[in-house]
């Protein structure tokens, strides 16, 4: 397996400098021979990341927040059976946003958001994010360019709260191809199992392809700072995809080191008879 500092600076989008998206191939392989070997990869960081995930639910101080962004089919479900499955369920928390209803249009965007940050002590998950209201937004003509410049400042300083308060952003874009995707979507249709997971709306999105990159690449350059960077995952093969996510996260909650809480004193010697 790639070093797994090797594999997370490659990914990070390093503030102040453009995302790339163009420059990403999609479809690299991170160094892994094929699926076999990536498998055999990510088996000892889902062991780790369930070590470091009951410290940080002992530890009951700070928390995580996995922000997972990426065009239809990119993986965002699937990351997340892959790498979560078998995690204590008491202190994962994930949240999926669509359309906001009228109760939250009611109030500003980050409303409903910040209500769904994880507490201290759990691993939070955003199936899609805050950033859908300045990509979706934008390309759906809710917000202009210039609204979006306003709210790229708004989610900086967002994301810098979170930090200073106790929460670590962990944000990834899974970068898929067009290609990829025409597959994914042709295989949910051909199989009757997954055809409800079809919309037609996915084919307009479709349509706009080159303008979805270009909001993501502007959306990612700009809210990628030291506090909470980007990192671009490619999304082509799903098993790249899930070592990429777990080496993220293992990486992140690693440096975070949270500590089992000291036991009181006189345990030690206790004997349950």
């Amino acid at each position: 397996m790639p070093p797994s500092t090797d594999l997370t600076t490659g990914l990070r989008v390093e503030p102040g400098i453009p995302a790339g998206l163009d420059r990403r191939d999609p479809a690299d392989r991170l160094g892994f021979a094929g699926k076999r070997e990536a498998r055999a990869a990510l088996e000892p960081l889902r062991a780790e990341l369930d070590a470091l995930h009951d410290r940080l639910w002992a530890e009951a101080t700070r928390s995580v927040l996995l922000v997972l962004q990426g065009m239809d089919t990119a993986g965002k479900d699937g990351a997340i059976r892959r790498v979560l499955t078998g995690l204590n369920p008491q202190s994962l928390r994930v949240a999926a946003f669509k359309a906001p209803s009228d109760a939250e249009l009611a109030h500003d965007y980050l409303w409903r958001i910040h209500a769904q940050c994880p507490p201290r002590g759990q691993l939070g998950v955003f199936n899609r994010s805050h950033y859908e209201d300045v990509v979706a937004a934008l390309l759906g003509g809710v917000v202009d360019q210039s609204r979006c410049e306003l709210r790229y400042r708004h989610l900086r300083e967002f994301e810098r709260m979170l930090v200073e308060e106790g929460t670590s952003p962990v944000k990834v874009f899974l970068h898929i191809s067009r290609d990829e995707q025409r597959e994914r979507l042709q295989a949910r249709l051909d199989d009757p199992e997954k055809r409800w997971k079809f919309r037609k709306g996915d084919l307009s999105v479709r349509a706009r392809w080159d303008e979805y990159q270009a909001a993501y690449e502007r959306a990612i350059t700009s809210t990628s700072t030291e506090w909470a960077p980007w990192y671009v995952v490619p999304a082509d093969h799903k098993w790249v995809r899930d070592v990429a996510v777990a080496t993220i996260l293992v990486d992140a909650i690693g440096a975070l080191d949270p500590q089992f809480p000291p036991s009181a004193p006189g345990l030690e010697d206790l004997v349950v008879e």
